[in-house]
């Protein structure tokens, strides 16, 4: 399925989200090597990037848009396990570990995706120490983040994972021009997905933020009004 082309920079050395990839390390000579070695795609809102259970063909970088990893309870049940940005990675721990995919990685919103040629990205790992550590660094993060969820949701009540999931957002997309609004718009399914709650009792708990105004609604956008005590709602200390 063709998806709608979005814009985006297609090459690496002019990319403006190379600052924040494990890729800002490189030398131009191996930038332009990247370069060479990629193709890049545009997807849909709602458009599948890889499916759980597939092979690996490459990496995949963001170039721009806001993508979510999930997986399907036996219930049916979606989890949202992470959400990513531009310059984040996907695919990594099944390309390194020579494994299927574990997760789908479905795009949020319109999304631009460059895809690195699997044996050229493997070949620049293990031949780049830099590039070697930040993956390391890459990995040890993402698995901090996972176990904070798991801790989070074995040991928090269902307000405090709610106050914390935008707490989460806000700290993963930031705010809009203004400085309090969510730079990102889940629907309440989503947002219960991530919690790891029912729809229903995300609904309520956000109408019960949005009166005690510690939080705007308005659609799926949400405005952070009190920081502080959606912070404290949330069990958290800063």
């Amino acid at each position: 399925m063709k998806a709608k082309q979005v814009d985006f920079v297609t090459d690496c050395l002019a990319c403006t989200k190379g600052a924040h990839s494990i890729f800002s390390m490189l030398d131009n000579e191996s930038l332009i090597e990247l370069n060479i070695n990629k193709s890049c795609t545009s997807f849909k809102k709602g458009q599948l990037i890889f499916a759980e259970n597939a092979l690996p063909f490459g990496l995949f970088c963001i170039n721009s848009g806001k993508i979510k990893l999930s997986t399907s309870g036996s219930d049916g049940k979606e989890q949202i396990l992470r959400l990513v940005k531009g310059g984040d990675i996907l695919g990594y721990r099944a390309l390194l570990a020579n494994d299927r995919y574990h997760c789908n990685a479905i795009a949020l919103e319109d999304s631009a995706v460059c895809v690195i040629d699997k044996t050229f990205f493997l070949q620049l790992a293990m031949s780049n120490q830099r590039l070697c550590m930040a993956l390391f660094k890459k990995i040890s993060d993402d698995l901090k983040t996972a176990e904070d969820h798991i801790v989070s949701l074995s040991q928090k009540n269902v307000r405090e994972r709610v106050a914390e999931a935008l707490l989460f957002l806000k700290a993963t997309y930031g705010f809009e021009g203004d400085g309090q609004t969510i730079n990102v718009q889940l629907s309440r399914e989503e947002i219960a997905d991530f919690v790891g709650t029912s729809t229903e009792s995300t609904i309520r708990l956000l109408s019960e933020f949005n009166s005690s105004k510690l939080i705007e609604l308005a659609g799926k956008k949400i405005k952070i009004v009190n920081y502080a005590k959606l912070t404290k709602t949330a069990n958290l200390q800063y």
